[in-house]
């Protein structure tokens, strides 16, 4: 099945592809493979929350922050996709590597970086399964509690 098909099953769109912060591309084509910059969770332009993740006051919830995994995903899905033509020309996730803003005393990156994983293989079945790396870091871009990063297949 196509991406475009499998999008319209779940009944999801790609959004428009975040402009870059600084000096870089979204996304950029070498052979067979499309590597994203790392994507924080915009929405419209706006990060919905920021902040470190864990566990208390002050804190973004790490189901929350697992939510925003799965938009940073789908806003390098975008990148890829606008990279390449079309989200057709996608053919698989290889690797993802995932950034999350944490408290000190937070270890639980790999449920939070499960958001971005999920999403993946949702729409991509078995060729969404994908290596993966999932970090904690003191602080990230914009204060985005996460961030994410992919490679993918192309046509």
């Amino acid at each position: 099945m196509s991406l475009s098909a499998r999008l319209a099953e779940l009944g999801l769109e790609l959004p428009a592809v975040p402009a870059p912060l600084a000096s870089y591309v979204p996304a950029l084509r070498h052979g067979d493979l499309v590597h994203t910059s790392g994507q924080l969770p915009f929405v419209d332009g706006v990060l919905p929350a920021t902040g470190k993740v864990g566990t208390g006051p002050g804190l973004v919830d790490p189901a929350e922050a697992a939510a925003l995994a799965r938009r940073c995903a789908m806003n390098a899905v975008a990148a890829a996709a606008a990279a390449v033509g079309g989200p057709d020309e996608l053919l698989g996730v290889l690797k993802v590597t995932g950034f999350v803003a944490s408290d000190p005393a937070f270890t639980g990156q790999p449920a939070v970086v499960n958001g971005a994983s999920e999403l993946l293989g949702e729409l991509f079945g078995d060729a969404g399964r994908h290596a993966r790396s999932a970090v904690g870091v003191a602080v990230l871009p914009m204060d985005s509690p996460v961030e994410v990063e992919v490679v993918l297949r192309v046509r």
